[in-house]
């Protein structure tokens, strides 16, 4: 942007697209970008989003990291207690998937409005 566009409007950058969050959502979203701030979980989300059929089953998700079951555990279960992946048992393991309108929420929330071509 030039300093010209900065004088005629004011302003220097476009207001994000999406409305101001309250005090709640606010709140809300800022544990879900604290779960999303540990490298093993946000490796996990990424795994379980990127998977073959929006699926990955606990038993794919264990042996990409040097840690145990129950800890990898630990980090599906905040995932899910953010609600950004939700899990299905099947017989002795559980399958996860990510939660699509969450992921749109946060996706969201830094998107800049379409700019008209100058």
């Amino acid at each position: 942007m030039e300093l010209d566009d900065v004088s005629a409007t004011g302003t220097c950058c476009a207001p994000l697209s999406g409305p101001a969050l309250d005090e709640s959502e606010a709140s809300e979203l800022a544990k879900v970008f604290k779960a999303l701030s540990d490298p093993v979980r946000l490796r996990l989300l990424n795994m379980i989003a990127s998977a073959d059929g929006g699926e990955a089953c606990v038993c794919d998700l264990t042996g990409a990291f040097e840690l145990t079951g129950p800890t990898i555990s630990h980090h599906l279960k905040v995932l899910r207690q953010t609600g950004l992946i939700d899990g299905e048992r099947r017989g002795t393991w559980v399958y996860y998937r990510v939660v699509p309108e969450r992921l749109t929420r946060l996706s969201g929330l830094f998107a800049l409005p379409a700019l008209a071509p100058a």
